[in-house]
């Protein structure tokens, strides 16, 4: 059975803000969600393909690739990371931990950490893999994460005998917080860990290996699950979020997948034509230039830009030459030129001419 489109499960438009697709999928998983729907199969698919279309239309790499090739795309899209009995601590940016607060649990999903990764043209151009050092918080070895020490429990919280909640009365109306001494856990710590004072967290430097691939461009991300700081009390770890930045080249432009380089060439081979060497990526190429050539032509190599992130194929070296005229002639160099005025009837410059007509015809007809 073919999948619906993403836009259409959230019920937004291609062109939805990524405010508007926040939006829908906030009233599609408070809808769906299976605490609102128990025994309910239908919803909990429901819930999960509404999930997995946020995932996708959310993430501004995976909706690029979405736009251009749908659910074939390569690499293609899927649900296979989704830790489903997990749900407050992987979208509870998203419920406001609604659900999570009335559990009780005290469960939190861990932070997400960014790691700016500043690297070089050709490095971007060949794709790498480096090691690199991740300080975060991991869950304490000695009491587990727990917050006790060893051979001690949490107790029932007094505050809220255990239910995470306390309910406030207002005249008729009855409101419910989440209790201030446990933070909605239900449990309290009375003999802490040495070791984590009671957080269940401790500081690490963590070394990580990270591939780069190639053609990718400043300010596109690689995602790293997991990998960010611990969660409270059980909850699953944030994401490692790789923020790139490519450092410009000296010769190479860079205009998406495009490469634009400056070319400089005489005026007798303007003129005249020859075959000249041009730098690419990969080493030098030859590019005939024709006799006539104007300053500003455009050559393309096609296939000598980066590559596309998903392998296919390379973008176009585009060579933009200009005539470059020498600052100072010897004498005979300048009499060579007179003779070439000479002998041209002075009519060497026929597009200088043509723009001062045009000129003298705006003033003429104004």
């Amino acid at each position: 059975m073919a999948k619906k489109d993403y836009y259409e499960v959230l019920g937004v438009p291609r062109n939805a803000s990524p405010e508007e697709v926040k939006k829908a999928y906030r009233q599609a998983a408070l809808k769906h969600h299976p605490d609102r729907n128990p025994d309910d199969p239908a919803a909990e698919e429901r819930f999960k393909e509404c999930t997995e279309a946020y995932q996708v239309v959310s993430d501004p790499e995976k909706r690029a690739r979405y736009d251009r090739y749908g659910h074939d795309a390569p690499g293609g899209f899927g649900f296979t990371d989704f830790d489903f009995h997990n749900l407050d601590d992987v979208f509870g940016d998203l419920l406001g931990g609604l659900f999570g607060a009335r559990r009780g649990s005290g469960r939190r999903r861990g932070v997400d950490l960014r790691y700016d990764l500043k690297i070089s043209f050709m490095e971007a151009y060949r794709g790498f893999e480096k090691t690199i050092n991740v300080p975060r918080s991991v869950t304490c070895s000695v009491c587990s994460g727990s917050g006790s020490k060893p051979g001690t429990s949490p107790a029932v919280c007094p505050a809220c005998n255990g239910q995470g909640q306390v309910r406030m009365q207002q005249g008729f109306f009855s409101i419910s917080r989440t209790c201030h001494r446990c933070g909605g856990a239900g449990k309290v710590i009375i003999t802490p860990c040495e070791k984590c004072r009671g957080s269940g967290l401790m500081e690490e430097e963590r070394k990580l290996s990270v591939k780069v691939p190639p053609g990718i461009d400043s300010g596109q991300r690689i995602r790293y699950r997991g990998e960010g700081e611990a969660g409270e009390s059980g909850g699953t770890p944030g994401d490692l979020y790789i923020v790139v930045t490519v450092e410009d080249h000296p010769i190479f432009i860079r205009e998406g997948r495009d490469l634009l380089v400056e070319l400089p060439i005489s005026f007798p081979q303007a003129a005249l034509g020859d075959e000249v060497e041009v730098p690419t990526p990969e080493g030098p190429a030859k590019i005939k230039i024709p006799s006539g050539t104007q300053s500003g032509k455009i050559f393309r190599l096609r296939g000598k830009g980066m590559p596309s992130l998903d392998g296919n194929h390379n973008g176009d070296l585009h060579v933009r030459a200009f005539v470059e005229v020498p600052a100072k002639l010897t004498k005979e160099q300048e009499n060579l030129l007179k003779h070439f005025a000479e002998i041209s009837g002075l009519d060497i410059m026929p597009q200088k001419k043509s723009f001062l007509q045009k000129v003298r015809d705006v003033f003429e007809n104004n």
